[in-house]
C-alpha cells in the first residue's frame, strides 16, 4: 500500500463550507465506485476552516495519471467535480486547472 496526502482550499464562505460537508455525508455511489476501481482502498478528507486535507491509501499499481484518465471519461465523475468546484478554490501556486495538490512528507515517527 502507498499513502498520499493532498491539500485544497474551500471558498471562505461558511454556508458554502457547510454545503460542501453535507455533500460528503452522502457521496454519490458512482463516485465511490470510481475511487475503488482506481485502486484506492481508503480515502479520508479532513477540514479546518477553509482548508481541506486528504489522505489516500492505495494499492501499489495506483497512479494519479491513470485515475485522471479514467475520471476524464466518466460523465458522473465530471459532473461531481464540476459541482465540487463551486465550493473549492485552488491553493496559492497551483497551476491552472489544478485542484488537490500532493503534499511532501517532512516527518514521520516510527
Amino acid at each position: 500500500m502507498k499513502k498520499y496526502c493532498l491539500a485544497l482550499d474551500l471558498k471562505d464562505e461558511p454556508n458554502l463550507i457547510e454545503e460542501y460537508k453535507a455533500f460528503h455525508q452522502n457521496v454519490w455511489s458512482e463516485i465511490i465506485e470510481s475511487i475503488k476501481e482506481s485502486g484506492i482502498r481508503n480515502l479520508e478528507i479532513y477540514t479546518i476552516q477553509d482548508r481541506l486535507f486528504m489522505i489516500i491509501e492505495a494499492e501499489a499499481h495506483f497512479s494519479f495519471e491513470e485515475k485522471a484518465k479514467l475520471d476524464a471519461t466518466n460523465p458522473k465523475v465530471q459532473e461531481w467535480e464540476e459541482l465540487m468546484w463551486r465550493f473549492q478554490k485552488a491553493l496559492p501556486g497551483a497551476q491552472p486547472g489544478e485542484k488537490w495538490l500532493l503534499m511532501d512528507k517532512i516527518f514521520e515517527l516510527k
